[in-house]
This record gives C-alpha cells, structure tokens and sequence, in this order.
C-alpha cells in the first residue's frame, strides 16, 4: 500500500463528474487499498477517488462503529425526509470547516470490493459521510451545500493558497 498525495480545493479534477467504474479490477482494489491508508494517515472518515486525483466513482468511509467500507459506483437509492445541520470538513479543504443540512437517513447501493452490489441504510455520521463523498463523485464540495458562506469559504481558501511574489 502507498499512500497518495490529497488534491486540494482549487484543482480541476474536484470539480468534474467521476467515471463509473463497472469491472472491480486488481487496480481498483489497489486504488481503494491505497485511499484507505491515506485517509486514515490524515485523519479522515472518508476518501473519494477525485481526491487523489482518480476520475472514478468510488469511496472509502470509516466512522467510529462501523468498519471500513468500499462503494464502488454508489447510487443513493433513499434519501429521508428529516434532516439536520452538521460541522463538516474535508480532507480537499484542510483547516476550514462549515456547517451543511443533509439528510439524517439514506439507503444506499454500490458494489463491494467482489464486485457484488449491496444496499446500505445509513443514518448519523456515517449517512453524512456517504453523501458528502458521493458529492465529491459529482464534483461538488460541502461548501457548495452552504449557500453564499460557502462561497466565501472556498475564496478565502484558494486566496490562502496563493503565492505572494
């Protein structure tokens, strides 16, 4: 396993749609691998593929209670109707954090790292990790879900990254 270098807010590859995956091959099961023990290296509870800069459509997520898990080309099937406001970060957007309404309960499909699809009901923490990964897989970022603060954020952050002279 390696780890992999985190592609930071500004870069184009956040922002396009990942490409579905359909064959769990040697190489995607190296790639999660891989995405696992960089986002445990940094701390994270989960690690989508554009963020290493990988156009594909899968994710790692690890939240206290839950084992480490794969989606392979996830699809959320349910999405409840009761919602709540949580601080999220992201491993793509280091040091800032925002406040982002998702919804409390989701059902979700994907395929293993067998290739075997499987369905998912989330709810708490690990519900919000799936959604806020799946949204890296369409090129959206938590301070997207924030409205005009978010777009604050995203300024400030790419403002802090540039190189004075």
């Amino acid at each position: 396993m390696a780890l992999l270098k985190i592609t930071l807010c500004g870069e184009p590859v956040l922002r396009q749609r990942a490409k579905a995956v359909h064959k769990v091959t040697r190489e995607v099961r190296k790639l999660a691998a891989d995405m696992l023990e960089t986002m445990r290296d940094s701390r994270g509870i989960g690690l989508a593929a554009p963020q290493v800069g990988v156009l594909k459509r899968l994710f790692v997520a690890e939240v206290p209670e839950h084992p480490a898990m794969l989606f392979i080309d996830p699809e959320i099937v349910f999405m409840g109707s009761e919602t709540s406001a949580y601080k999220e970060g992201c491993l793509s957007i280091p040091g800032f954090e925002g406040e982002v309404v998702r919804p409390e309960r989701i059902i979700v499909q994907a395929l293993d790292e067998k290739g075997e699809r499987f369905q998912l009901e989330a709810s708490g923490l690990l519900s919000r990790c799936i959604q806020h990964e799946i949204d890296h897989l369409d090129g959206i970022l938590f301070p997207d879900r924030m409205g005009e603060a978010g777009k604050a954020l995203i300024r400030e952050f790419l403002a802090g990254r540039r190189k004075v002279g």
